[in-house]
């Protein structure tokens, strides 16, 4: 990093801006981040796995009808 040269990150162009509407600006900028070191991969949730929105088939046989209700 020294040798860079410095360089602003963020120039306000409006001349009308308040402090409060630089800081929110920042504030999002940096909450964003550089993107580096955040590779790591997102584990889905089982809750919204496709596979869970299908149906069960229904069992064939006595007691199927009412078995095709039941929590499996």
């Amino acid at each position: 990093m020294a040798d860079k040269p410095d360089v602003p990150l963020l120039t306000v162009v409006n001349a009308d801006a308040t402090p409060e509407e630089i800081a929110a600006l920042v504030a999002v900028f940096s909450a964003l981040g550089s993107g580096e070191g955040d590779s790591a991969p997102r584990r889905t949730s089982e809750w919204s796995r496709p596979a869970r929105l299908m149906r069960r088939p229904v069992a064939h046989g006595p007691g199927g009808w009412r078995a095709s209700s039941l929590p499996g």
